[in-house]
């Protein structure tokens, strides 16, 4: 009668290495998956949060109106920042806003009026960040105006009173390090209040 063979020490160490590296080509599967969820999961969150600002700001610039101080609507208007009035929280008191790209991030900052007269010199500021990782450049300006025409006004010189409405782009990419991932946000805003005052 003959005994069964055991495995010999050859065939045990070929069965490790096998194990092994089928144990690392799953761990490293893993990694990457955990990786690529946690990017994708912050991307998702940075879009989001950018696409609410986004939004708030055209609402805002949509609703312009005299500031409290009697200041015109648009206070100033450039390719990388805006500045005006409006009551956006809907409190009776118009705030100035100012949405401003730096070092590839949005902030927003907001300035109450107080005093009698009411003025917004020397006011606290409230500052909160809109968006990060912009990469808006000169070739695509965050802020873009138009005339009552429809026709694009100066980049360089914007006359502000001459602003019926506005488009931002913005441009976000997470991980420039990585392939081209930009995600680009547009939204139009036609200032009402302006509109309703020239009829």
């Amino acid at each position: 009668m003959k005994t069964p063979k055991g495995m010999t020490l050859i065939e045990m160490l070929v069965v490790i290495a096998i194990v092994s590296s089928a144990g690392i080509a799953l761990s490293g599967a893993i990694q990457y998956f955990y990786r690529s969820n946690a990017f994708l999961l912050e991307q998702t969150t940075a879009l989001d949060s950018a696409r609410r600002g986004v939004r708030e700001a055209v609402v805002a610039i949509r609703e312009a109106s005299y500031g409290d101080d009697g200041s015109y609507p648009i206070e100033t208007a450039a390719t990388s920042s805006i500045t005006f009035y409006s009551d956006y929280d809907k409190d009776a008191s118009v705030e100035r806003e100012k949405y401003v790209l730096q070092s590839g991030t949005l902030y927003r900052v907001v300035t109450n009026s107080g005093g009698s007269p009411p003025t917004y010199t020397g006011q606290a500021l409230s500052t909160t960040t809109i968006a990060t990782y912009v990469t808006n450049g000169t070739s695509t300006p965050l802020f873009t105006y138009f005339n009552a025409n429809g026709a694009q006004l100066s980049a360089t010189s914007t006359d502000e009173s001459a602003i019926a409405s506005v488009t931002i782009t913005l441009m976000v990419d997470l991980n420039p390090s990585r392939a081209p991932n930009v995600f680009t946000l547009t939204e139009k805003a036609t200032l009402r209040n302006l509109r309703a005052t020239d009829e």
